[in-house]
Order: C-alpha cells, then structure tokens, then sequence
C-alpha cells in the first residue's frame, strides 16, 4: 500500500473488515483518521495501526493491551519498550494458548473414547440373524 490516504471502502477491501469494524477501533481510539466532514481518510499510519490491531486480535491479545503496545510505539527508544513489552504478552498468550489445546486435545481424546464405546454398544445390541 503506498502513502495516500485511503477511504474507508479501501480499508475494508485491503483488510477484510467491514466498516463498522472501523468505525468501532476510531471510538477506541486505537485508530485516527483524518476527518473530512463525514469522511475519513486512513493514513499509513492508520493503516500499520490496523494491521497490528488484527494480529493481536488473532493472538488473543484484549484491545486494552493492543491499546498500550500502539501507545509504547511513540515513545523515543526505537522501539525497544514495545517490543520488549510485545515479547512478554506475546509469551503468555502463547502459553494459554497451549494450555488451551492440550485442553482440547485431552477433551478430543475423551471423546473419541466414548464415541467407539457408544459404536461397540450400538453393535452389540444389533438384532442377530441366525441362518
């Protein structure tokens, strides 16, 4: 994407979402568009902004840490507190998230359990022809 301003029909086309979507991260302030009227025009800015927005949400990150990552972006250290800071949640999600499969990979076992019990009874109780 280049450094034009994009409307927000572009937004939603470049980044599959819908504009409500939009409109919800600008009241939550994790996006700023230029207004212009009843426009709004997305910058690079905005457009990186999104962008990280989306990947933490597909990380499971709650929009109040995403919130603090984009706000550690403009402090003066290039970067190091938000990525350091990225790297510690980053961890933990990944954590849950295992904890969370391992989960379900125990609950994806319990169940095929019951289920070839469930056939075997099902088999048994099949009337017998005798021939």
């Amino acid at each position: 994407m280049s450094d034009e301003l994009m409307t927000i029909r572009q937004m939603c086309d470049a980044f599959d979402v819908t504009p409500r979507t939009l409109r919800f991260y600008e009241a939550k302030e994790l996006i700023s568009p230029q207004r212009e009227g009843q426009k709004r025009w997305f910058t690079r800015r905005d457009r990186a902004r999104l962008k990280l927005i989306l990947r933490g949400k597909r990380f499971g990150f709650s929009l109040e840490d995403i919130r603090q990552l984009l706000d550690l972006y403009d402090l003066d250290d290039g970067q190091l507190t938000q990525v350091s800071r990225t790297y510690e949640i980053g961890h933990e999600r990944l954590a849950a998230m295992t904890a969370q499969r391992d989960e379900l990979n125990t609950a994806i076992a319990e169940l095929s359990e019951q289920l070839r019990w469930g056939e075997k009874i099902m088999n048994q109780a099949q009337p017998r022809k005798f021939g």
